[in-house]
């Protein structure tokens, strides 16, 4: 920045003291050489291919950062810092790395284990939990310094080590998890790093594959992957076991070939309602949350991966598998019917609601581009390009129980 001293108005500094000028004119002159800016705006990009991400901020819709060489982010996800400075960006490659937003540098990056499959940041903003694989099981870090301050094991009743997925964070300090092989939920106590409290929950049901958990932190739904049908875990009154829902929701249909399982982690909610991708089918399931029963299905255009809720819950977005991979369907939470069908182009990989909803960013894979969309007109706005571009996570996830 070019600063005209002309058109300064300078203190009368002849009054003071050196030492006081000293401060005086950097204090003076500090606003001028480094603006201030916030972080609330701002987001990332996954660009899968090139194992890089862009920074983003939303209010003009631009790129400011372009960061490179964190390892295989073909299935990347992200959490955030409690002061939204930080993201922690959670790679195939087992890696982990914390980024400064502000700056665009990473502060360390660690390779924890030889596959992951995402994370989550404790209720404090200390721990930072990594969810994998291989090794299966839970790793988790100290925030600051990416120190491994617990090591989990996922060993199930059968004595193996099982694959970890739809890893979560819950109040007091917990995590919430399921293993895929071995059909079981644990919840991680790490009041305690040094000491992790597990509870388990076995036998819930034949491979579950994802999960989410809900805004207010206590119902935990995870869907099986080897059976039709999800299961419920309350988690204010977890004594009274895993309860399933929708139990044979495919029961008497044929079933389709799976192109991409869906993802659950959107978690859609609109007022008493549920919105949940079910596998396989070309619907979604509607579930009443107070009784978990089934109360509609939506017939959608293809297989459903995401079913994202504007943050008001007034509508539901929707993106779709190979190969109707090219759409978005948008469902009216009232009438519960699709009232948009909109055409990106190939390969829409995620989509992510500025914080109060009146935009939403997709990412195009096979385009090389982010889109912009107004959500009330329903109509694109802008665009960026971004080399196959996957996950887009705004830092305003960072106040946001399970995400």
């Amino acid at each position: 920045m070019i600063i005209h001293s002309h058109s300064l108005s300078l203190p009368p500094f002849r009054l003071f003291p050196p030492p006081v000028i000293v401060v005086l004119l950097a204090l003076f002159f500090l606003p001028a050489c480094t603006p201030l800016r916030g972080t609330g705006d701002l987001g990332i990009v996954i660009e899968r291919a090139t194992g890089g991400i862009q920074i983003v901020e939303t209010s003009d819709k631009s790129s400011l950062f372009q960061v490179a060489g964190l390892g295989d982010l073909s299935h990347a996800s992200a959490v955030y810092s409690r002061d939204e400075r930080f993201a922690y960006i959670f790679g195939r490659d087992g890696g982990l790395s914390k980024l400064d937003v502000l700056t665009g540098e990473v502060v360390k990056r660690v390779v924890q284990g030889g596959n992951a499959i995402g994370g989550a940041i404790s209720q404090d903003g200390s721990l930072v939990a990594v969810s994998n694989y291989t090794p299966g099981g839970v790793r988790v870090f100290d925030a600051v310094t990416l120190e491994l301050v617990a090591d989990i094991p996922a060993i199930g009743a059968d004595g193996e080590r099982s694959k970890v997925v739809g890893l979560v964070d819950i109040p007091g300090q917990r995590f919430v998890f399921s293993l895929f092989d071995a059909g079981e939920i644990w919840i991680a106590d790490l009041k305690n790093p040094q000491e992790p409290q597990i509870q388990k929950f076995l036998d819930v049901g034949s491979k579950p594959y994802d999960a989410l958990v809900s805004g207010d932190g206590r119902h935990y739904i995870a869907g099986l992957f080897g059976e039709d049908g999800l299961v419920l875990l309350d988690l204010w009154q977890p004594e009274k076991g895993v309860q399933r829902i929708l139990d044979g929701y495919g029961k008497g249909e044929k079933k389709l070939p799976v192109y991409k399982m869906p993802h659950l982690e959107g978690w859609a909610m609109a007022g008493d309602l549920a919105f949940l991708p079910a596998i396989g089918r070309h619907e979604v399931l509607v579930v009443r949350t107070g009784t978990w029963e089934e109360v509609a299905r939506i017939p959608l255009q293809g297989q459903p991966v995401f079913a994202m809720a504007r943050p008001d819950g007034r509508q539901v977005w929707v993106n779709f598998a190979y190969p109707k991979n090219d759409a978005i369907q948008v469902i009216d939470t009232t009438s519960l019917k699709v009232v948009k069908t909109l055409k990106p182009g190939k390969g829409i990989m995620h989509m992510e609601f500025t914080p109060r909803g009146e935009h939403v960013w997709v990412s195009v894979r096979d385009l090389d581009r982010v889109e912009v969309y107004h959500t009330d007109r329903m109509e694109r706005i802008a665009t960026l390009p971004a080399e196959k571009p996957s996950g887009i996570f705004f830092s305003s996830r960072a106040h946001r129980t399970g995400l």
